[in-house]
């Protein structure tokens, strides 16, 4: 009794203690993003080629990029004009398409003007916005990496230029400048994240919907001939890279700033990718109890020698956010497993 007894206060600190640490929390829980793409409707109807286009939910994106292989150029032009939102969100199709169908979408909501010009592997502008953006060659690139975030990103704050290297398009920017050319790098905010650190920080609903996103898209990438990714996976971001390990095509999963991956060691993620992991002595996330029990908290700390994961050196980092600021040895040391190289 005595056991349960502190579980469960332990449980209630792990949100308590991270509510206290950054002076507020989530007014009430997120619905995670779910279903077709924008204009799925419209594209199950289409029936301008004389079959049925691949369903943007059932359809594998081994399927989707075989049919893409069977159309000439002009019809996949006229599909991308015709359905920007389904094709720009639809994993397996070709990603300069891709790209030409999200700048439609962008063109189309003011909201979004100031994402006009980037390549955007996905966008979809309901609620707070979801959105995918690639720095450098993807297509050519020898080299892949994918950030997912935790929380408060979406597509209004993935990229803000007071954080340079604290949000989702900053971290990717810093690790592709850090990489060298041959990398490409995914700003992959493409899940519902938590706001705050309340009650959806300290659970898995978010991160269960977003790690079946998320390895949807590398499978689509997968698809398309990309080179597999070494995924990068920011706080509460790496909760959903858990629950996706073994589906996701990564040859690396690296976690910073984690609260627990809901697993009690690296063996129990169920992934061939070399697992890592990083935390700075001046990271909050230390203070939050790795716990689980009923729901709440993530688990074992990645981050320690009972976890099993390669150890990322992030001793000169500075506070939850500073992984990826310049000079860290923790940043020079993701550009070298983003390279495939050994740490």
């Amino acid at each position: 009794m005595r056991r349960y007894t502190r579980t469960v206060v332990a449980a209630a600190l792990a949100v308590g203690i991270a509510t206290g640490t950054t002076g507020w929390a989530s007014a009430g829980a997120r619905q995670a993003a779910a279903g077709p793409p924008p204009g799925s409707s419209a594209w199950r109807a289409d029936t301008s080629l004389g079959r049925p286009l691949p369903d943007p939910v059932e359809a594998a994106p081994t399927e989707v990029a075989a049919f893409f292989r069977s159309l000439d150029g002009v019809q996949r032009q006229r599909l991308a004009r015709r359905h920007p939102g389904v094709v720009g969100n639809l994993d397996g199709a070709p990603v300069s398409l891709r790209y030409e169908a999200n700048a439609l979408t962008v063109s189309r909501d003011a909201r979004y003007a100031h994402l006009a010009g980037r390549r955007l592997l996905a966008f979809d502008p309901r609620g707070r916005g979801l959105v995918a953006e690639v720095f450098g060659d993807l297509e050519r690139g020898r080299h892949v990496a994918i950030v997912v975030p935790g929380s408060d990103m979406d597509a209004g704050s993935y990229d803000r230029a007071r954080s340079p290297h604290g949000t989702t398009a900053g971290m990717a920017r810093q690790l592709r400048s850090a990489a060298g050319r041959d990398t490409a790098v995914i700003a992959w905010v493409g899940y519902t994240t938590p706001v705050g650190v309340g009650l959806d920080a300290a659970t898995g609903g978010l991160a269960e919907a977003g790690a079946e996103r998320l390895a949807r898209f590398t499978g689509g990438l997968a698809a398309t001939g990309t080179a597999a990714p070494s995924v990068f996976c920011h706080s509460y971001g790496s909760v959903v890279c858990g629950l996706a390990a073994a589906e996701m095509k990564a040859k690396d999963l690296v976690v910073f700033g984690s609260p627990g991956m809901r697993a009690a060691n690296a063996g129990e993620l169920g992934t061939a990718a070399r697992v890592w992991a990083a935390k700075d002595p001046t990271d909050w996330i230390s203070k939050v109890p790795n716990v689980a029990f009923l729901g709440l908290g993530h688990g074992t700390d990645p981050a320690s020698e009972a976890f099993g994961a390669r150890r990322v050196p992030a001793g000169d980092a500075r506070g939850h956010d500073g992984y990826f600021a310049s000079g860290t040895s923790s940043l020079r040391a993701f550009a070298a497993i983003a390279r495939g190289e050994t740490v």
